[in-house]
């Protein structure tokens, strides 16, 4: 036997304020058919005054307790993950935890852009199968919107709000291709990619938020081949192989990038969930966004062989296995 943090519920959330691209064609110097071609984006959520990524994180945090029919009071662990946090500090993953009513559990943030929900993953998944927790609450969430320059129509129409979770628990499985839960992870990191995609601000060098920047051609290219490479080790890793997958799960940043990877790895695109089109690029929310979406439509059912993909800024990049 051996301990696994299998999936017991998922949740997500959106702003109240959905904004299509014809909206959108009204501020900026763009078009509806200029971002559906270059991007499949159609639509995307924009979080008003009220809304941030704390409150995002609990309602979805909430969706994703019910479905795995738990309290709040249950969570030992959460894990965050968000490149717009509520504050510099203290964490986004403490507000939540005190928004859930949790008086006393380990809650903190990480920070690795578009592949932040990865990364949380593999923290979540690491600390229960050491033993020191049982059940985890593992978050992406982002109101990307307030890092946009809104004059930059190359940028600004690619980026949304939102937020996902998913309930993770230690369960005792065979150790052998019938375990549920996360089966291998893979992380990387190259911060010789910086200036290719990045934020000009922070507190440490301008003492502001900064706006985000960033050079397309370039990466698209790297993230083609970066995740095409990651997909496989993790498949590699958890002894199978593209055959073997049910649904893949991408990082929602651009339906190009989704389709080439796809093509990549020989896998159909029936087999790819995606969203991009009506919630763009959610940054480290697009992942479990994604999952929740396919879950509570039936597509993703127990027993479902899923890979979860992601790319974003550093560059950063990961994926995961996992059994439904």
């Amino acid at each position: 036997m051996t301990t696994r943090a299998v999936i017991l519920g998922t949740g997500s959330a959106l702003p109240t304020r959905r904004v299509s691209n014809a909206e959108l064609a009204q501020q900026v110097d763009t078009t509806d058919e200029w971002i559906v071609e270059r991007t499949g984006i159609r639509f995307r959520h924009i979080a008003g005054p009220d809304e941030t990524t704390s409150t995002l994180a609990t309602d979805a945090a909430k969706a994703a307790l019910a479905a795995a029919d738990l309290r709040a009071q249950d969570i030992d662990l959460i894990v965050l993950a968000t490149a717009t946090p509520d504050q510099t500090f203290p964490s986004t993953a403490t507000k939540v935890q005190a928004a859930l009513g949790i008086d006393d559990c380990v809650a903190f943030d990480v920070a690795a852009v578009c592949s932040g929900f990865l990364y949380a993953v593999q923290v979540a998944d690491s600390m229960i199968r050491a033993g020191a927790h049982r059940k985890a609450l593992v978050i992406g969430a982002e109101t990307f919107s307030r890092l946009l320059d809104w004059e930059d129509r190359t940028t600004c129409v690619l980026f949304g709000d939102g937020a996902g979770a998913m309930v993770l628990a230690a369960e005792e499985q065979p150790g052998d291709g019938s375990d549920r839960g996360i089966l291998s992870t893979r992380l990387h990191a190259d911060g010789r990619h910086n200036e290719l995609l990045y934020v000009d601000g922070g507190p440490s060098t301008t003492g502001t938020v900064g706006k985000l920047r960033m050079k397309g051609r370039e990466v698209f290219r790297h993230a083609v081949v970066n995740l095409a490479a990651v997909m496989g080790e993790s498949l590699t890793a958890a002894g199978l192989s593209s055959e073997d997958v049910d649904w893949v799960v991408p990082h929602q940043a651009n339906a190009r990038i989704l389709d080439a990877t796809a093509r990549k790895l020989g896998l159909p695109s029936e087999k790819v969930v995606m969203t991009v089109d009506q919630h763009a690029n959610t940054s480290a929310a697009s992942v479990p966004l994604a999952l929740d979406v396919a879950v509570r439509d039936g597509r993703i059912q127990r027993g479902d062989l899923i890979v979860l993909e992601a790319m974003g800024g550093g560059f950063t990049w990961g994926a995961a296995v996992v059994r439904f």
